[in-house]
């Protein structure tokens, strides 16, 4: 039997959306419309900088991140392929997206930490 990446794309492809449809939309509305808005007040730059200082909140972003590229790239991919019609050329859609994907990460790990 032979053993293919698919399953790990699909598990990333998946917690991506997952993480896009729940902590994307929270972070758009409280400094998209809800702090703009003057409905809650901004937090003070150091109160961000001591956030953003935590590992554990910089390793969450990370993850909020890479899983989102990773959603990105197996959508881009597979609609290309399809829209397209150029499914032949699978593998180098497939390293063209996941290595965006990848590279994505490794900049945002680089910034990050």
């Amino acid at each position: 039997m032979k053993r293919t990446l698919e399953p790990y794309l699909w598990l990333l492809f998946s917690g991506g959306g997952v993480v896009a449809a729940l902590v994307l939309p929270v972070l758009v509305l409280l400094f998209g419309v809800l702090m703009p808005l003057g409905v809650l007040d901004w937090p003070a730059a150091e109160d961000l900088r001591a956030l953003a200082g935590h590992v554990l909140v910089r390793l969450a972003l990370l993850v909020v991140v890479v899983l989102c590229l990773f959603h990105a790239a197996h959508r881009i991919r597979f609609t290309s392929e399809e829209l397209l019609g150029i499914a032949r050329f699978d593998l180098v859609i497939a390293v063209i997206c996941y290595g965006g994907a990848v590279a994505g990460g490794v900049v945002a790990a680089r910034l990050m930490f």
